[in-house]
Protein backbone atom coordinates (compact mmCIF):
# COMPACT_ATOMS: atom_id res chain seq x y z
CA UNK A 1 0.00 0.00 0.00
CA UNK A 2 1.30 3.63 -0.28
CA UNK A 3 0.26 5.51 2.95
CA UNK A 4 0.44 9.33 3.34
CA UNK A 5 0.53 10.36 6.90
CA UNK A 6 -0.62 13.87 7.05
CA UNK A 7 0.01 15.82 9.99
CA UNK A 8 0.93 19.18 11.51
CA UNK A 9 4.20 17.69 13.20
CA UNK A 10 6.38 15.35 12.90
CA UNK A 11 9.84 14.18 14.56
CA UNK A 12 12.69 15.44 14.14
CA UNK A 13 11.22 18.46 11.81
CA UNK A 14 8.80 20.04 14.25
CA UNK A 15 7.05 18.86 17.66
CA UNK A 16 4.86 20.19 20.70
CA UNK A 17 3.84 17.08 21.97
CA UNK A 18 2.89 13.34 21.61
CA UNK A 19 1.76 13.72 17.86
CA UNK A 20 5.21 14.46 16.58
CA UNK A 21 6.19 11.13 18.20
CA UNK A 22 3.51 9.38 16.72
CA UNK A 23 4.18 10.74 13.22
CA UNK A 24 8.00 10.40 13.68
CA UNK A 25 8.20 6.64 14.24
CA UNK A 26 4.66 4.87 12.61
CA UNK A 27 5.50 5.36 8.56
CA UNK A 28 8.90 3.71 9.64
CA UNK A 29 7.22 0.83 11.27
CA UNK A 30 5.16 0.66 8.20
CA UNK A 31 7.73 0.94 5.96
CA UNK A 32 9.77 -1.89 7.79
CA UNK A 33 6.89 -3.84 6.92
CA UNK A 34 6.68 -3.45 2.98
CA UNK A 35 4.72 -0.28 2.48
CA UNK A 36 5.53 2.94 0.97
CA UNK A 37 5.09 5.63 3.41
CA UNK A 38 4.95 9.42 3.33
CA UNK A 39 4.67 12.38 5.30
CA UNK A 40 3.06 15.91 4.83
CA UNK A 41 3.77 18.54 7.55
CA UNK A 42 3.73 22.72 7.16
CA UNK A 43 7.33 23.86 6.30
CA UNK A 44 7.46 25.72 9.80
CA UNK A 45 10.01 28.66 10.69
CA UNK A 46 11.55 26.73 13.16
CA UNK A 47 12.64 23.59 11.10
CA UNK A 48 16.53 24.44 11.06
CA UNK A 49 18.61 25.48 8.41
CA UNK A 50 20.55 21.89 8.51
CA UNK A 51 17.29 20.03 8.02
CA UNK A 52 16.28 22.38 5.36
CA UNK A 53 19.39 22.01 3.16
CA UNK A 54 18.51 18.68 2.74
CA UNK A 55 15.31 19.34 1.40
CA UNK A 56 14.73 19.52 -2.57
CA UNK A 57 12.15 21.36 -4.38
CA UNK A 58 9.38 19.88 -6.07
CA UNK A 59 6.89 22.46 -7.22
CA UNK A 60 5.51 26.10 -6.60
CA UNK A 61 1.80 25.90 -7.04
CA UNK A 62 -1.69 27.98 -6.09
CA UNK A 63 -3.96 26.70 -3.43
CA UNK A 64 -7.64 27.70 -3.20
CA UNK A 65 -8.27 29.06 0.25
CA UNK A 66 -11.82 30.29 -0.32
CA UNK A 67 -11.94 33.21 -2.99
CA UNK A 68 -8.11 33.66 -2.73
CA UNK A 69 -5.69 32.21 -4.45
CA UNK A 70 -2.45 31.13 -2.38
CA UNK A 71 1.46 30.48 -3.19
CA UNK A 72 1.96 26.89 -1.90
CA UNK A 73 6.05 25.28 -2.47
CA UNK A 74 6.14 21.85 -2.17
CA UNK A 75 9.64 20.63 -0.91
CA UNK A 76 11.14 16.75 -0.01
CA UNK A 77 13.58 14.71 1.62
CA UNK A 78 13.79 10.99 2.10
CA UNK A 79 15.04 9.68 5.72
CA UNK A 80 15.02 6.64 6.89
CA UNK A 81 13.23 5.47 3.97
CA UNK A 82 10.03 7.75 4.30
CA UNK A 83 9.15 10.59 1.76
CA UNK A 84 8.79 13.97 3.92
CA UNK A 85 6.99 16.13 2.08
CA UNK A 86 6.86 20.20 3.29
CA UNK A 87 4.05 22.68 2.34
CA UNK A 88 5.54 25.99 2.29
CA UNK A 89 3.68 29.23 2.45
CA UNK A 90 5.57 32.26 4.28
CA UNK A 91 2.75 33.73 5.37
CA UNK A 92 1.11 30.84 6.99
CA UNK A 93 3.90 28.88 8.72
CA UNK A 94 7.34 31.46 8.48
CA UNK A 95 6.19 32.17 12.64
CA UNK A 96 7.38 31.59 16.06
CA UNK A 97 5.10 28.72 17.17
CA UNK A 98 2.83 26.19 15.24
CA UNK A 99 -0.25 26.80 16.83
CA UNK A 100 -2.31 29.51 18.76
CA UNK A 101 -2.46 32.01 16.11
CA UNK A 102 -5.64 34.51 15.52
CA UNK A 103 -5.95 33.04 12.30
CA UNK A 104 -5.62 29.34 13.16
CA UNK A 105 -8.53 28.46 10.93
CA UNK A 106 -7.27 29.91 7.52
CA UNK A 107 -4.23 28.34 8.27
CA UNK A 108 -5.55 24.66 8.21
CA UNK A 109 -7.50 25.26 5.90
CA UNK A 110 -5.01 26.29 2.85
CA UNK A 111 -2.92 22.92 4.51
CA UNK A 112 -5.93 20.81 4.13
CA UNK A 113 -6.40 22.02 0.62
CA UNK A 114 -2.57 22.08 -0.21
CA UNK A 115 -2.58 18.09 1.18
CA UNK A 116 -4.49 17.34 -1.75
CA UNK A 117 -3.51 19.48 -4.34
CA UNK A 118 0.14 18.54 -3.90
CA UNK A 119 -0.62 15.19 -4.98
CA UNK A 120 -0.38 16.00 -9.02
CA UNK A 121 3.27 17.31 -8.75
CA UNK A 122 4.91 14.38 -6.24
CA UNK A 123 4.33 11.67 -8.23
CA UNK A 124 3.32 9.71 -5.01
CA UNK A 125 -0.42 8.95 -5.05
CA UNK A 126 -1.60 7.11 -2.06
CA UNK A 127 -4.05 4.51 -1.07
CA UNK A 128 -4.61 6.00 2.09
CA UNK A 129 -4.22 9.37 3.73
CA UNK A 130 -3.97 9.10 7.44
CA UNK A 131 -5.20 11.79 8.72
CA UNK A 132 -4.63 13.17 12.24
CA UNK A 133 -5.83 15.80 14.92
CA UNK A 134 -8.23 18.79 13.89
CA UNK A 135 -5.22 20.84 11.62
CA UNK A 136 -5.48 18.24 9.06
CA UNK A 137 -9.58 17.21 9.35
CA UNK A 138 -10.81 19.12 6.63
CA UNK A 139 -8.83 16.54 4.09
CA UNK A 140 -11.37 13.72 4.63
CA UNK A 141 -14.51 16.67 4.21
CA UNK A 142 -12.66 18.18 1.32
CA UNK A 143 -12.00 14.77 -0.49
CA UNK A 144 -15.58 14.19 -0.32
CA UNK A 145 -16.91 17.14 -1.56
CA UNK A 146 -14.41 18.22 -4.53
CA UNK A 147 -11.89 15.72 -5.36
CA UNK A 148 -13.46 12.26 -5.35
CA UNK A 149 -14.06 12.30 -9.09
CA UNK A 150 -11.33 13.97 -10.54
CA UNK A 151 -9.09 11.68 -12.35
CA UNK A 152 -6.56 9.77 -10.69
CA UNK A 153 -8.72 10.53 -7.25
CA UNK A 154 -11.23 8.19 -7.63
CA UNK A 155 -9.59 5.55 -5.53
CA UNK A 156 -8.20 7.07 -3.08
CA UNK A 157 -9.39 6.32 0.98
CA UNK A 158 -8.97 8.20 4.24
CA UNK A 159 -8.79 7.45 7.46
CA UNK A 160 -9.01 10.03 10.49
CA UNK A 161 -6.95 10.11 13.78
CA UNK A 162 -8.14 11.38 17.20
CA UNK A 163 -5.41 12.21 19.08
CA UNK A 164 -7.13 14.32 21.59
CA UNK A 165 -10.41 15.15 21.17
CA UNK A 166 -10.17 17.97 23.24
CA UNK A 167 -8.97 19.99 20.50
CA UNK A 168 -11.44 20.15 17.80
CA UNK A 169 -11.29 23.24 15.54
CA UNK A 170 -14.32 25.06 16.45
CA UNK A 171 -15.31 28.22 15.15
CA UNK A 172 -17.83 30.77 13.81
CA UNK A 173 -20.12 29.41 10.71
CA UNK A 174 -19.18 32.40 9.24
CA UNK A 175 -15.73 30.61 8.33
CA UNK A 176 -17.60 28.39 6.11
CA UNK A 177 -17.99 30.94 3.34
CA UNK A 178 -14.97 32.95 3.85
CA UNK A 179 -12.51 31.00 4.49
CA UNK A 180 -13.39 27.08 3.34
CA UNK A 181 -14.92 27.84 0.51
CA UNK A 182 -18.15 24.96 1.65
CA UNK A 183 -21.24 26.37 0.21
CA UNK A 184 -24.11 26.84 2.10
CA UNK A 185 -26.09 23.42 1.24
CA UNK A 186 -23.08 21.38 2.45
CA UNK A 187 -23.03 23.18 5.80
CA UNK A 188 -23.94 19.94 7.32
CA UNK A 189 -20.67 18.00 7.26
CA UNK A 190 -19.26 20.87 9.56
CA UNK A 191 -22.08 22.59 11.23
CA UNK A 192 -21.91 20.81 15.13
CA UNK A 193 -24.06 22.73 17.87
CA UNK A 194 -24.43 25.96 15.75
CA UNK A 195 -20.41 26.86 14.73
CA UNK A 196 -18.15 24.75 12.66
CA UNK A 197 -16.11 21.96 14.27
CA UNK A 198 -13.70 20.53 11.92
CA UNK A 199 -13.36 17.22 13.98
CA UNK A 200 -17.01 16.68 13.01
CA UNK A 201 -16.19 17.01 9.65
CA UNK A 202 -13.73 14.35 9.61
CA UNK A 203 -15.87 12.18 11.26
CA UNK A 204 -18.54 12.04 9.14
CA UNK A 205 -16.58 12.16 5.74
CA UNK A 206 -13.45 9.66 6.64
CA UNK A 207 -14.14 6.35 5.83
CA UNK A 208 -12.48 4.96 9.31
CA UNK A 209 -11.83 7.21 12.44
CA UNK A 210 -8.59 6.04 14.84
CA UNK A 211 -8.34 6.16 18.49
CA UNK A 212 -5.10 5.84 19.74
CA UNK A 213 -5.82 3.23 22.71
CA UNK A 214 -8.72 0.72 22.73
CA UNK A 215 -10.28 2.40 26.12
CA UNK A 216 -10.30 5.60 24.73
CA UNK A 217 -12.66 4.62 21.83
CA UNK A 218 -14.97 3.07 24.42
CA UNK A 219 -14.47 6.37 26.60
CA UNK A 220 -15.19 9.05 23.85
CA UNK A 221 -18.53 7.70 23.81
CA UNK A 222 -19.44 9.19 27.24
CA UNK A 223 -20.23 12.48 27.99
CA UNK A 224 -17.65 12.83 30.81
CA UNK A 225 -14.47 12.64 27.70
CA UNK A 226 -16.56 13.58 24.92
CA UNK A 227 -16.22 16.90 24.78
CA UNK A 228 -19.54 17.10 23.09
CA UNK A 229 -18.85 15.05 20.29
CA UNK A 230 -19.72 12.24 22.28
CA UNK A 231 -23.64 12.22 20.93
CA UNK A 232 -22.02 12.30 16.99
CA UNK A 233 -19.72 9.20 18.42
CA UNK A 234 -22.26 7.00 19.57
CA UNK A 235 -23.98 6.99 16.19
CA UNK A 236 -20.84 6.93 14.28
CA UNK A 237 -19.39 4.20 16.63
CA UNK A 238 -19.29 1.24 13.99
CA UNK A 239 -16.70 2.93 12.11
CA UNK A 240 -14.60 3.91 15.36
CA UNK A 241 -11.43 2.08 16.28
CA UNK A 242 -8.96 2.03 18.82
CA UNK A 243 -5.19 1.22 18.30
CA UNK A 244 -2.93 1.51 20.97
CA UNK A 245 0.25 3.62 20.29
CA UNK A 246 3.36 2.21 20.46
CA UNK A 247 7.13 3.80 20.66
CA UNK A 248 10.34 3.80 18.80
CA UNK A 249 12.18 1.31 20.91
CA UNK A 250 15.68 2.50 19.09
CA UNK A 251 15.42 5.99 19.93
CA UNK A 252 14.19 5.15 23.71
CA UNK A 253 16.57 2.41 24.36
CA UNK A 254 18.80 2.82 27.78
CA UNK A 255 21.09 -0.08 26.56
CA UNK A 256 22.41 2.55 23.92
CA UNK A 257 21.34 6.24 24.92
CA UNK A 258 24.10 8.61 25.08
CA UNK A 259 22.00 11.00 26.99
CA UNK A 260 22.12 8.83 30.57
CA UNK A 261 24.81 8.66 33.10
CA UNK A 262 25.25 4.80 32.23
CA UNK A 263 23.76 2.03 29.59
CA UNK A 264 21.87 -0.84 31.05
CA UNK A 265 19.19 -3.43 29.52
CA UNK A 266 16.96 -5.27 31.09
CA UNK A 267 19.42 -7.96 31.92
CA UNK A 268 21.22 -6.16 33.48
CA UNK A 269 20.01 -3.26 35.50
CA UNK A 270 23.17 -2.02 37.76
CA UNK A 271 23.23 1.17 35.59
CA UNK A 272 20.33 2.48 36.62
CA UNK A 273 21.54 2.82 40.06
CA UNK A 274 24.38 5.08 38.65
CA UNK A 275 22.16 6.61 36.63
CA UNK A 276 19.94 7.68 39.76
CA UNK A 277 22.69 8.96 41.71
CA UNK A 278 23.77 11.10 38.21
CA UNK A 279 20.01 12.84 38.30
CA UNK A 280 20.07 13.54 42.25
CA UNK A 281 23.59 15.01 41.60
CA UNK A 282 22.44 16.71 38.46
CA UNK A 283 19.17 18.24 40.75
CA UNK A 284 20.60 18.75 44.05
CA UNK A 285 18.44 15.95 45.19
CA UNK A 286 19.50 14.57 48.47
CA UNK A 287 21.17 11.24 48.04
CA UNK A 288 19.59 8.42 50.44
CA UNK A 289 17.97 5.00 49.74
CA UNK A 290 14.35 6.48 49.35
CA UNK A 291 12.90 6.49 46.01
CA UNK A 292 12.60 9.50 43.00
CA UNK A 293 9.41 10.09 41.59
CA UNK A 294 9.62 11.57 38.19
CA UNK A 295 7.43 13.74 36.07
CA UNK A 296 7.72 14.78 32.69
CA UNK A 297 4.42 15.83 31.36
CA UNK A 298 2.75 19.19 30.83
CA UNK A 299 1.07 21.42 33.32
CA UNK A 300 -3.00 21.26 33.13
CA UNK A 301 -5.92 20.02 34.34
CA UNK A 302 -6.43 16.81 32.32
CA UNK A 303 -2.65 15.47 33.47
CA UNK A 304 -4.23 15.18 37.01
CA UNK A 305 -2.06 17.87 38.30
CA UNK A 306 -4.78 18.88 40.74
CA UNK A 307 -4.12 15.21 42.26
CA UNK A 308 -0.30 15.86 43.09
CA UNK A 309 -1.10 19.03 44.39
CA UNK A 310 -3.99 17.92 46.60
CA UNK A 311 -1.47 15.89 48.49
CA UNK A 312 1.61 16.62 47.15
CA UNK A 313 3.47 17.50 50.62
CA UNK A 314 2.08 14.41 52.20
CA UNK A 315 3.95 12.29 49.36
CA UNK A 316 7.25 14.22 50.06
CA UNK A 317 7.07 13.33 54.26
CA UNK A 318 6.15 9.51 53.24
CA UNK A 319 9.66 9.45 52.44
CA UNK A 320 9.48 10.25 48.02
CA UNK A 321 11.91 12.58 46.10
CA UNK A 322 10.55 14.22 42.96
CA UNK A 323 12.38 15.28 39.33
CA UNK A 324 9.70 17.40 37.86
CA UNK A 325 9.85 18.54 33.87
CA UNK A 326 7.20 20.28 32.19
CA UNK A 327 5.47 23.74 31.89
CA UNK A 328 1.83 24.63 31.32
CA UNK A 329 -0.39 26.62 33.29
CA UNK A 330 1.21 29.47 35.92
CA UNK A 331 -0.95 28.26 38.71
CA UNK A 332 0.58 24.84 38.08
CA UNK A 333 3.85 26.33 37.75
CA UNK A 334 4.22 28.50 40.76
CA UNK A 335 3.00 25.49 42.76
CA UNK A 336 5.81 23.82 41.96
CA UNK A 337 8.38 25.99 41.81
CA UNK A 338 6.95 26.86 45.53
CA UNK A 339 7.44 23.56 46.31
CA UNK A 340 10.65 23.47 45.45
CA UNK A 341 12.11 26.19 47.14
CA UNK A 342 10.48 24.96 50.15
CA UNK A 343 12.02 21.74 50.08
CA UNK A 344 15.11 21.93 48.47
CA UNK A 345 16.90 18.68 48.76
CA UNK A 346 13.76 16.56 47.87
CA UNK A 347 11.82 18.51 45.16
CA UNK A 348 13.48 19.62 41.71
CA UNK A 349 11.67 21.68 39.30
CA UNK A 350 12.55 22.56 35.82
CA UNK A 351 9.75 24.61 33.52
CA UNK A 352 10.53 23.93 30.35
CA UNK A 353 11.19 22.05 26.97
CA UNK A 354 13.65 19.67 27.82
CA UNK A 355 14.72 16.28 26.32
CA UNK A 356 17.99 15.39 26.82
CA UNK A 357 16.86 15.93 31.27
CA UNK A 358 13.46 13.66 30.28
CA UNK A 359 15.93 11.18 29.02
CA UNK A 360 17.83 11.64 32.61
CA UNK A 361 14.70 11.81 34.54
CA UNK A 362 13.21 8.62 32.76
CA UNK A 363 16.28 6.66 33.73
CA UNK A 364 17.20 7.96 36.58
CA UNK A 365 13.76 7.93 38.86
CA UNK A 366 12.53 5.36 40.32
CA UNK A 367 8.62 5.70 39.52
CA UNK A 368 6.43 7.91 37.11
CA UNK A 369 3.34 9.07 38.15
CA UNK A 370 0.79 9.96 35.22
CA UNK A 371 -2.95 10.93 37.74
CA UNK A 372 -4.38 12.02 34.79
CA UNK A 373 -8.10 12.84 34.18
CA UNK A 374 -8.03 11.95 30.84
CA UNK A 375 -5.62 9.93 28.67
CA UNK A 376 -5.95 8.95 24.54
CA UNK A 377 -3.06 6.59 24.91
CA UNK A 378 0.16 8.31 26.79
CA UNK A 379 3.48 7.79 25.53
CA UNK A 380 5.54 8.21 28.75
CA UNK A 381 4.37 5.62 30.81
CA UNK A 382 5.65 3.17 27.77
CA UNK A 383 8.48 5.48 27.73
CA UNK A 384 9.21 4.99 31.71
CA UNK A 385 8.85 1.65 31.26
CA UNK A 386 11.42 0.88 28.86
CA UNK A 387 13.97 2.59 31.06
CA UNK A 388 12.70 0.42 33.99
CA UNK A 389 11.16 3.47 35.82
CA UNK A 390 7.96 1.85 37.26
CA UNK A 391 4.99 3.81 36.01
CA UNK A 392 2.03 4.62 39.03
CA UNK A 393 -0.94 5.65 36.61
CA UNK A 394 -4.94 5.98 37.26
CA UNK A 395 -7.00 3.69 34.72
CA UNK A 396 -8.02 5.87 31.82
CA UNK A 397 -7.72 5.21 28.04
CA UNK A 398 -4.05 4.22 27.16
CA UNK A 399 -3.10 4.15 30.62
CA UNK A 400 -5.54 1.41 31.50
CA UNK A 401 -4.46 -0.35 28.52
CA UNK A 402 -0.83 -0.27 29.05
CA UNK A 403 -0.08 -0.76 32.89
CA UNK A 404 -1.91 -3.21 34.79
CA UNK A 405 -1.38 -3.15 38.69
CA UNK A 406 1.68 -5.41 40.24
CA UNK A 407 -0.47 -6.39 43.04
CA UNK A 408 -1.23 -9.61 41.76
CA UNK A 409 2.75 -10.18 41.37
CA UNK A 410 2.19 -10.28 37.62
CA UNK A 411 1.80 -6.27 36.48
CA UNK A 412 4.15 -3.83 35.49
CA UNK A 413 2.98 -0.66 37.71
CA UNK A 414 0.38 0.74 40.23
CA UNK A 415 -2.72 1.49 39.42
CA UNK A 416 -6.09 3.72 40.75
CA UNK A 417 -9.33 3.86 39.29
CA UNK A 418 -11.11 6.81 41.53
CA UNK A 419 -10.19 10.37 40.03
CA UNK A 420 -9.19 10.86 43.40
CA UNK A 421 -5.98 12.42 45.56
CA UNK A 422 -6.37 10.21 48.22
CA UNK A 423 -6.62 7.18 46.08
CA UNK A 424 -3.36 7.99 44.07
CA UNK A 425 -1.49 8.78 47.64
CA UNK A 426 -2.43 5.25 48.74
CA UNK A 427 -1.45 4.08 45.50
CA UNK A 428 1.93 5.80 45.80
CA UNK A 429 2.47 4.57 49.23
CA UNK A 430 2.19 1.54 48.18
CA UNK A 431 4.96 1.90 45.41
CA UNK A 432 7.09 3.22 48.27
CA UNK A 433 6.17 0.13 50.38
CA UNK A 434 7.32 -2.03 47.05
CA UNK A 435 10.34 -0.45 46.51
CA UNK A 436 11.67 -1.31 49.64
CA UNK A 437 11.96 -4.89 49.17
CA UNK A 438 14.94 -4.28 46.90
CA UNK A 439 14.56 -8.02 45.48
CA UNK A 440 11.25 -7.94 44.74
CA UNK A 441 11.07 -4.31 43.11
CA UNK A 442 13.81 -5.49 40.67
CA UNK A 443 11.55 -8.11 39.33
CA UNK A 444 8.51 -5.47 39.05
CA UNK A 445 11.74 -3.13 36.88
CA UNK A 446 12.78 -6.15 34.88
CA UNK A 447 9.08 -7.53 34.17
CA UNK A 448 8.60 -3.23 32.81
CA UNK A 449 11.32 -3.56 30.99
CA UNK A 450 9.92 -6.74 29.05
CA UNK A 451 7.37 -5.30 28.39
CA UNK A 452 6.92 -4.66 24.07
CA UNK A 453 5.72 -1.32 23.56
CA UNK A 454 7.07 -1.41 20.16
CA UNK A 455 5.56 -0.15 16.97
CA UNK A 456 5.32 -4.05 15.80
CA UNK A 457 1.69 -4.83 17.42
CA UNK A 458 0.27 -1.67 16.63
CA UNK A 459 1.39 -1.63 12.74
CA UNK A 460 0.22 -4.69 12.03
CA UNK A 461 -2.80 -3.67 13.35
CA UNK A 462 -2.97 -0.27 11.54
CA UNK A 463 -1.96 -2.49 8.04
CA UNK A 464 -5.22 -4.55 8.81
CA UNK A 465 -7.84 -1.45 9.41
CA UNK A 466 -5.81 0.18 5.87
CA UNK A 467 -6.49 -3.09 3.92
CA UNK A 468 -9.81 -3.35 5.31
CA UNK A 469 -10.93 0.51 4.18
CA UNK A 470 -9.48 -0.86 0.83
CA UNK A 471 -11.63 -3.20 0.36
Amino acid sequence: MNILFAASEAIPYAASGGLGDVIGSLPKALAERGHSCAVVIPLYKSISEELREEMEFVASITVDVSWRKQYCGIFKVKRNGIVYYFIDNKYYFNRDGMYGFYDDCERFVFFARAVLEMLKYTGFMPDIISCNDWQTALIPAYYKLYYRYQQGYDKLKTAFTIHNIEYQGRYGMEVLGELMGIPPYNAGLLEYDGCVNMLKGAIETADKVVTVSPQYAKELLDPWYGHGLDRLLVQKQDKIVGILNGIDVNVYNPETDSDIACNYSKGDITGKTICRKALAAELKLVENDEPIIGIVTRFVKHKGIDLIRCVFEQIVNMGAKFAILGSGERIYEDFFIEMSRRYPDRVAVATEFNPVLARKIYAGSDMFIMPSMSEPCGLAQLISMRYGTIPIVRETGGLRDSIKDSGDGEGNGFTFSTYNAHDMLYTIKRGIEGYSNTEGWNILVKRAMECDNSWGKSANEYIRLYKSILK
